[in-house]
């Protein structure tokens, strides 16, 4: 009877070196490192990676969400590396970046290569994607495969539309039901300037004010996670924010949002041409004067070019040998090319 608790521990512990020692042959028999072998879903990290609840935790604090409309890589890094909490692929690149007039003409495929090239540019940021005018009025169906291509060809993690009217609101319900991220659009909608006769605030008398909230109210009800409200009167917006459980979105609504989106290009005073100009709302700050700095380089590389002064030496890296130069100068003055030998020669000498 005494020895079997000795008995016992010898057995476990033979058992114990054998398992590991299987342990050992298993991983060394696998090609790929244990530590990258796929292990399930890695947690979240918030500093990491902006999600929904790191959204709604925010909101619930009261802390400011931070928004900026971005529609390609450089954009995207830009968005990252400053930490912004939303990046919005919206469908203003159709004015900023195409040129038009308004936000109508760009396509969905359009818009789908836009979006690639924000994703891989921001790591960090939500990222919305917005659906273009005439990729889901027609039905729930179309509005559903539409949002689905922004998620899996455009890398988005969640759609933006344009809730106005009831068929709206319906798409975006359905949107929701597919298990698709929804972010609601209220006040001055510019996919529908047709009907309300331009780019005109709203909000502005108290029919158009209590709309503004019942919209915003609506797009909530239906499961959207957050409203942008656009160029609509400081009380308006206030109102509708206090109303919602969701985050607001101001965008020209005043300060009583619950977070803040200005455009790239608009923040950074990055466009001076006289077409931006006028597509520039009057309600955006300019936090920079890129557009400045652009003009002047550009001008400066054109002066330069002109009276040779670059590329200089300095700009000129790439070298040859000077025995090999001597064999290319033999090989141009057989192959007949006497002026070209020449010229080579004195660009040697020169550099």
């Amino acid at each position: 009877m005494v020895f079997f608790p000795s008995i016992s521990r010898t057995i476990s512990s033979s058992v114990r070196k054998n398992v590991q020692t299987h342990y050992r042959k298993l991983r060394y028999m696998s090609n790929v490192p244990e530590n990258t072998v796929y292990g399930g879903p890695k947690p979240q990290n918030p500093n990491q990676r902006v999600t929904l609840t790191s959204l709604r935790q925010k909101h619930k604090k009261g802390e400011p969400i931070t928004m900026v409309t971005g529609y390609d890589y450089p954009s995207g890094v830009h968005i990252d590396m400053a930490g912004i909490d939303i990046c919005l692929v919206g469908d203003s690149a159709s004015m900023v970046v195409h040129g038009h007039d308004t936000t109508l003409p760009i396509t969905l495929d359009e818009m789908l290569v836009h979006c690639r090239a924000v994703a891989r540019g921001a790591k960090r940021p939500l990222l919305v994607g917005d659906l273009p005018f005439g990729t889901y009025e027609s039905s729930t169906k179309q509005a559903v495969d539409t949002a689905v291509r922004v998620l899996k060809e455009g890398g988005m993690d969640a759609i933006k539309l344009e809730g106005g009217a009831p068929s709206r609101i319906t798409a975006a319900k359905a949107i929701v039901e597919a298990g698709i991220a929804v972010m609601g659009h209220v006040g001055l909608t510019p996919q529908a300037i047709s009907v309300l006769g331009g780019f005109r605030p709203q909000g502005r008398n108290v029919d158009s004010a209590v709309k503004v909230v019942e919209t915003a109210m609506a797009l909530q009800e239906v499961g959207c996670f957050s409203v942008v409200l656009e160029c609509v009167p400081a009380p308006v917006a206030a109102a509708a924010t206090s109303a919602l459980q969701i985050p607001t979105i101001g965008i020209g609504a005043g300060p009583f949002c619950s977070g803040q989106v200005l455009v790239y290009h608009d923040l950074l005073g990055m466009m001076q041409h006289p077409h931006h100009a006028k597509v520039t709302p009057k309600f955006c700050k300019q936090f920079g004067q890129v557009g400045d700095v652009i003009n002047k380089a550009l001008l400066q590389y054109k002066e330069e070019v002109t009276n040779g002064s670059f590329p200089s030496s300095a700009h000129s890296p790439y070298k040859i040998g000077a025995a090999d130069m001597d064999g290319f100068f033999s090989e141009l003055q057989q192959l007949g090319f006497s002026d070209a030998a020449s010229a080579a020669a004195a660009a040697a000498e020169k550099i």
